[in-house]
């Protein structure tokens, strides 16, 4: 792993990505690495702009926001216009193509899925993109070991969205094993 490993989670209110981020870096703990979240939401809690920063590292972390991100995950049009380009050139950018129809800019690692349709078409709810889309980022970057993803989501969720919840990451985990082919 590199020394500092900057990710943000971006969207709109009530796609969870505060609890992503949470358990992104409750993962990271479980890993054995320095890590600090922070979270950043508009004025309307449902709607408004989301994000979350999660830096990982196995050094003192100085700063907590990020700002030169190593992966931007962008699941609304707004969050990937407002963080795409502050995005490390060789950063890595996911987005959930169910609502970014336009980049302004491709990045060489991109990956576009639309996760919010198949959240809802796997599992019959949208309400599971977070972590599907989470889990997607895991396996994509090995930022964290999935059997701590794992972990952290046991151990974060309310205990009735926990099945949920880990048959959405195995979800997200197969996206990735099997995208581009």
């Amino acid at each position: 792993m590199k020394k500092n490993y900057e990710i943000r989670l971006s969207g709109s209110g009530g796609q969870g990505l505060i609890l992503a981020g949470i358990i992104l870096a409750r993962a990271a703990v479980l890993d054995k690495h320095r890590v600090t979240q922070t979270q950043s939401y508009g004025p309307e809690s449902r709607g408004g702009s989301s994000r979350t920063d999660v830096i990982i590292s196995d050094q003192d972390i100085y700063f907590p926001e990020a700002v030169n991100f190593n992966c931007l995950l962008a699941l609304t049009q707004e969050a990937c216009d407002k963080y795409l380009f502050d995005l490390r050139e060789k950063g890595i950018l996911i987005i959930d193509t169910t609502y970014v129809k336009n980049l302004a800019l491709a990045a060489e690692n991109t990956y576009e899925l639309p996760f919010t349709e198949i959240a809802i078409a796997k599992l019959g709810s949208p309400i599971t993109t977070n972590i599907m889309s989470l889990a997607f980022l895991t396996k994509v970057t090995g930022i964290v070991k999935e059997d701590s993803l794992q972990q952290s989501i046991a151990e974060t969720v309310k205990p009735a969205f926990v099945d949920i919840n880990l048959k959405a990451m195995q979800i997200g985990f197969d996206l990735a094993d099997n995208y581009g082919k």
